[in-house]
């Protein structure tokens, strides 16, 4: 078994190359940086039959399965016309640090791989390295994914029809502080909408979900996010149904002393770890299968395409490209650095 947990440019290599060598691969979030990185992970874990968890862990948060199961499959909601995902964080370093040589305890070279070389800078290291678009897709590759491929296993869809969005980053001249971020892109499956949304100016419209997604039916309404859920009946202000995320501090005192833990997100991890084992056992599909995993990076990344370009793009999933649109498929494979080749579905 191995962890893939590097940033996003170096996903797919290291992957495929697990595979190939025989083992089941946890790995991380987005899958990949390109949507033909995507379709390579995916042809070959099938054709080498391996494993291959990604760590969309939403999936396996208790509380989330819980309204999963309670609230949607039980029709509370009814019909689902809507629903709006978000990220009101400020996620951009507001730092402007110089370029300058990598320290020396770092290969920079290799840590750079196939994405295009650039100037070292201090934000390149250790997390902050997404503030650069050449070694992942932003917010959108990193927040985003996660509620998209939540609403997709809450409501059991695939491929979105077509895909749009629009945004930028604003920057004050007069002022070294204010960067503000704004993108909103729309996941259309036809007789419902997945809305996103994320900036940074202003307050949240709900202080209690900041980070979630909220389900809008004819029979009331579902907000949901990794610390809680809370379902309104039509009309009403107040949830009629209400759960918090469920921490195991006593089961698992360790939660209490790892460094760096989000403690509320150790449950998850457990849950999504101990479905990774039971799928490597009996040589089935995990819930986060690498299959979910591509659709929801691909979806994304789509979404920075369409802001790239400026129209919506309508996908064939059967094809695996954009319809009728050859300047958007040329940016379906990023350009990689030599001596590394980028995969192909037909060759891994």
């Amino acid at each position: 078994m191995v962890l893939i947990a590097p940033p996003d440019h170096w996903h797919a290599l290291a992957m495929i190359a697990a595979v190939q060598s025989g083992v089941d691969v946890y790995v991380q979030k987005p899958i990949s940086v390109d949507v033909v990185e995507g379709q390579a992970m995916l042809a070959a874990a099938r054709k080498h039959k391996r494993v291959v968890q990604v760590g969309m862990q939403r999936r396996s948060t208790p509380h989330l399965m819980e309204a999963k199961d309670a609230i949607i499959k039980e029709g509370k909601l009814g019909k689902i016309g809507l629903v709006e995902i978000y990220c009101y964080y400020h996620m951009r370093s507001r730092k402007n640090p110089p370029d300058t040589a990598p320290p020396p305890n770092l290969d920079y070279e290799m840590w750079t791989g196939p994405a295009p070389m650039r100037p070292y800078n201090e934000l390149c290291h250790p997390r902050s390295w997404r503030a650069f678009m050449e070694y992942g897709n932003g917010i959108v590759g990193d927040m985003c994914i996660h509620m998209l491929d939540m609403v997709r296993w809450m409501l059991d869809l695939a491929w979105p029809k077509s895909v749009s969005s629009t945004g930028g980053i604003f920057v004050e001249k007069n002022s070294k502080a204010n960067i503000s971020d704004t993108q909103s892109a729309t996941f259309d499956y036809g007789d419902l909408q997945v809305v996103w949304q994320h900036r940074t100016w202003g307050d949240s419209p709900d202080p209690k979900y900041p980070w979630g997604a909220t389900f809008y039916g004819d029979k009331g309404t579902l907000k949901a996010s990794v610390m809680s859920y809370d379902f309104f009946p039509p009309g009403k202000s107040e949830p009629s149904i209400h759960k918090d995320v469920v921490y195991e501090l006593e089961q698992f005192p360790e939660d209490k002393t790892e460094k760096d833990l989000e403690k509320h997100v150790a449950p998850a991890i457990r849950v999504h770890m101990k479905d990774f084992l039971k799928a490597i056992a009996s040589r089935g599909k995990p819930v986060a299968d690498i299959e979910q995993g591509y659709i929801s990076s691909a979806s994304c990344i789509l979404a920075n395409m369409s802001m790239q370009l400026g129209r919506s793009l309508t996908w064939d999933a059967a094809k695996g490209d954009v319809a009728h649109d050859d300047e958007a498929n040329k940016l379906l494979r990023r350009p990689y650095r030599s001596p590394w080749v980028h995969p192909e579905p037909t060759n891994v």
